[in-house]
């Protein structure tokens, strides 16, 4: 495994590896799958000359596995992947990340495998338990940091949370590591790319140890994992970084002799990307796993001439190709002729297939079953959310009859403050872009058009209507967008109280209306789809609070 070095310069203590950083696709609970996929790997690194390949956190079970640790079976695929992976350690050496169970505990735990033995095993100190975390739940906490020897070089090992704090690289360093392998399920949230490198340059100034740093890619449930796997050398600076949403090995050759830091050479280096395709990708990686993952081949959903489901049939097509899409218009009496010529002319367009479903005798008729029982009550909203239910009924009717996988098509503001039909356009079995604020779908928008055209101008343009009843605009019913997010994003991202959104510049009585609102739509939120997670807070698995409360947030005085 050790690699000498061509070249006449290089001292004859020195000795050169090269490293695979396996940055894979997997699947959650598929032990037997991902084993496959990991062997792949690992012929494919040693084909290409590595000593040492790597691979990501929990990577033989997928991450987060949750609940799926209480399976006994579960533990019996575990046992006979480690056996796969440890057999095929010869000629190269494996760090992989896996679920190790030890006196009737379980610990998150990262092993180096070579010659067909476990040399090294580390379990995961520092247990996160915050936002989409809950690791505690599952894994006893390890104690211990300590270092192997691997082909003259000294290797430690940490497990993602491990590195977020100062301790355990130390240890490693006080042991003598000249490289430290971290094993990581780190999902994406936008900017989160360079946070980790920033932390990562932290610890290698503070240690002046190399860090070979290795993530998943691809779409878990809400999460999305962005690789960005990398490489950063003992001043900080990085030397290989993988792309961004791509599944690869990315490899990268250290220098190393006794006593010393590793010393990696500069490789491959991704860019990073701008941010509105940074988050486009991510949610386009987010459609395509959930569906596929889901066993799902083809989705459905309602393209009324709007933004937001404009954008989320560009992403369809984009995730899972046009001839696995069906987009379905279902106009009634309020429908502009605007909203059918631009829903028709963007399907036709991106070449999904378009079906026209008037929904206009399907309201009538619950309107006329109701008739009686609403006798001498004016109409409201009541009359409203009939057409969108409607709308959602056609929908999963498609879904059961073609076996469609029905897409919402809501955005983080309206699902924030209610403004979306349970069980109508909130029907669905994901909701792609449901952490996306209006702002952003928008800003989404510009961005896809600019890749090719596929959101026509028209769309972008008009101004927001659900078109429920005559002459509606959604700012009958909200405050104006760009009002509405900035305060959604210092209530859910800043956790900031009414007099403190206030001091920014907005009227208090807005910033009360927006958080009783979103109080209020809890109970709506709590049975809404799953959509993918792209900021540091978004609702679902980090969003936590109690559907009866007495709290109000419009009267806390903080």
């Amino acid at each position: 495994m050790r690699l000498p070095e061509g070249g006449g310069e290089e001292r004859r203590d020195q000795s050169a590896m090269k490293i695979a950083l396996a940055q894979l696709n997997l699947l959650v609970g598929d032990v037997p799958g991902n084993a496959a996929r990991i062997l792949d790997a690992i012929d494919e690194a040693r084909s290409a000359g590595a000593g040492l390949v790597a691979f990501s956190e929990l990577a033989l079970c997928g991450y987060p596995p949750e609940d799926l640790l209480f399976h006994a079976g579960l533990r019996e695929d575990l046992a006979a992947g480690i056996r796969r992976v440890r057999d095929a350690s010869r000629g190269i050496a494996v760090v992989i990340g896996y679920p190790h169970r030890e006196d009737g505990r379980w610990f998150n735990a990262a092993a180096l495998f070579a010659e067909g033995r476990r040399l090294h095993l580390h379990r995961k100190n520092v247990l996160p338990n915050y936002r989409v975390f809950d690791e505690r739940r599952y894994f006893a906490p390890g104690t211990e940091a300590d270092c192997v020897d691997l082909d003259g070089l000294r290797l430690g090992l940490a497990v993602c949370e491990d590195v977020w704090e100062p301790e355990v690289p130390r240890r490693l360093a006080d042991g003598g590591a000249q490289l430290i392998v971290v094993t990581n399920g780190s999902p994406y949230e936008l900017g989160k790319q360079p946070e980790r490198e920033k932390l990562l340059a932290r610890r290698a100034s503070e240690t002046g140890l190399p860090f070979a740093y290795v993530n998943q890619v691809g779409g878990q449930d809400e999460l999305v994992f962005d690789g960005a796997s990398c490489v950063i050398d003992g001043s900080g600076r990085p030397c290989v970084r993988g792309e961004a949403f791509t599944e690869g090995l990315w490899y990268c050759r250290l220098d190393f002799s006794d006593g010393e830091p590793a010393r990696p050479r500069r490789g491959d280096l991704a860019a990073f990307m701008p941010e509105d395709e940074e988050v486009y990708r991510a949610l386009v990686a987010g459609v395509r796993d959930y569906v596929r993952k889901s066993g799902f081949e083809n989705v459905v959903l309602g393209l009324s001439g709007g933004i937001d489901s404009a954008l989320t049939l560009a992403l369809a097509v984009d995730a899972l190709g046009a001839d696995r899409v069906l987009a379905v218009m279902m106009p009634y009496r309020y429908t502009q002729p605007l909203s059918l010529e631009e829903a028709e002319s963007q399907a036709r367009a991106l070449g999904a297939q378009y079906e026209v479903l008037p929904i206009s005798g399907m309201v009538e008729a619950m309107r006329g079953t109701l008739a009686d029982l609403f006798a001498g009550l004016p109409e409201d909203v009541t009359e409203e959310n009939i057409q969108s239910r409607c709308r959602g009924m056609l929908l999963m009717a498609i879904s059961n009859k073609q076996g469609r996988l029905v897409l919402a098509t809501g955005n983080k503001s309206e699902y924030a403050v209610g403004y979306a039909t349970l069980y109508g356009d909130m029907a669905g079995g994901f909701a792609p872009l449901k952490d996306c604020t209006k702002t952003r779908v928008y800003r989404l928008a510009r961005y896809r058009n600019t890749l090719s055209p596929a959101i026509p101008q028209r769309v972008i343009d008009r101004p927001p209507t659900a078109e429920l009843r005559p002459g509606q605009l959604d700012s009958d019913s909200l405050p104006p967008y760009e009002v509405l997010d900035e305060v959604l994003d210092a209530l859910m991202l800043e956790d900031l109280s009414v007099k403190h959104i206030a001091e920014r510049g907005f009227e208090p009585g807005v910033v009360r209306q927006v958080l009783d609102r979103v109080r209020l739509s809890e109970y709506k939120r709590r049975q809404a789809p799953p959509g993918v997670r792209v900021t540091r807070r978004a609702f679902g698995r980090d969003w936590r609070y109690p559907i009866v409360s007495g709290y109000r947030p419009s009267r806390a005085n903080d």
